[in-house]
């Protein structure tokens, strides 16, 4: 299976996209994913097909992002057009790169809160799906719908994606995101195993608090959720994707009150079943104990950044050591 990574796990090392190819290939990775556009110097063709010439060379594989594609999501911005008109340039963009998925989200949490259903969101997001989905068939790429920042859990991106179609929408499978919908990791791989072109892989730490529980990402092999066993589970049974890392470190814990009536207004379906084994990894689970520099959200400041910027290559290099190692993921390594 190609490992990758994706771009998100070094944002703050102001490369370009030559630079994460390189970088990428000393690792011995097989794909970059380029969850967003930032380390483009151009989006004319010329650039882009410098860019993927430069890939080919180095025996490497792109794949390519965007953001929200849910034109009342929260996260949504229309700085570009509208949802169709971005997902289309996005399309032709993932075409002349060669890559064979256009990883979006719906949006974050947030979108569980709105005045707006979530349901009406999911239908804003099949919407924009169905509009393009003549284009992404002829250019053979798939929508990959990532379950992302604590908007959609596993049962609800699949219902989505079958509603789209899934003969041209998939999922980007995130490892990392369902402990912030209280939902264990291996409940999701079950519901989107079948749809998963693609991914965002990292370990997490989960353990009992207060209020409910507490959750941390960490590098591989340093959480509490079993990552070793849902890498082989990963491993048989989306063979056709890329075991992609996406490494956030640097991030305090986040609690999860579920142990208050007000986190279940969010959450009003959960099958008590599936939450009982979130539940089951909380109560096995402990802190991470390791160093780590953790900072909030927002404004940080340059010395942090800096400092950021080295933890996130040191536990990015030890996650691709892990899978490479531990796991036997990537196909240059072999």
């Amino acid at each position: 299976m190609k490992l990758g990574v994706d771009i998100y796990s070094l944002r703050f090392q102001g490369w370009d996209a030559l630079e994460h190819l390189a970088y990428a290939h000393r690792l011995g990775l097989d794909v970059v994913h380029f969850s967003d556009l930032n380390p483009f110097e151009s989006l004319e063709a010329d650039y882009l097909k410098q860019v993927k010439d430069r890939a080919d060379e180095l025996g490497m594989g792109i794949e390519v992002g965007m953001m929200s594609i849910c034109p009342t999501s929260t996260a949504f911005s229309d700085e570009r057009g509208t949802a169709v008109e971005q997902v289309r340039q996005m399309l032709h963009i993932a075409d002349t790169l060669g890559s064979p998925v256009l990883r979006c989200v719906l949006g974050s949490n947030a979108d569980r809160h709105t005045e707006l259903p979530l349901e009406a969101h999911i239908e804003a997001t099949i919407e924009t799906c169905q509009a393009v989905r003549d284009l992404a068939l002829e250019l053979r790429i798939k929508l990959a719908i990532e379950n992302h920042a604590g908007d959609l859990q596993g049962r609800e991106l699949k219902a989505l994606i079958e509603e789209a179609g899934a003969e041209y929408v998939g999922a980007c499978i995130d490892s990392g995101n369902p402990l912030w919908v209280a939902e264990n990791p291996f409940v999701t791989l079950e519901h989107l195993a079948p749809y998963v072109v693609t991914s965002h892989i990292r370990d997490s730490a989960v353990w009992e608090h207060p209020r409910g529980a507490a959750v941390q990402w960490v590098a591989m092999g340093d959480g509490t959720v079993g990552i070793k066993e849902w890498a082989r589970l990963f491993q048989e049974q989306c063979k056709d994707a890329s075991f992609t890392l996406e490494i956030i470190t640097g991030g305090p814990p986040r609690v999860l009150n579920y142990l208050e009536s007000e986190f279940w207004e969010a959450y009003p379906d959960t099958p008590a079943a599936e939450f009982a084994r979130f539940v089951k990894l909380v109560k096995e689970g402990q802190p991470f104990m390791g160093p780590m520099l953790t900072v909030a959200w927002g404004e940080i400041p340059p010395e942090y950044r800096a400092a950021l910027a080295v933890q996130q290559r040191l536990d990015l290099e030890r996650s691709v050591q892990y899978c490479q190692e531990v796991l036997g993921v990537g196909e240059r390594t072999r």
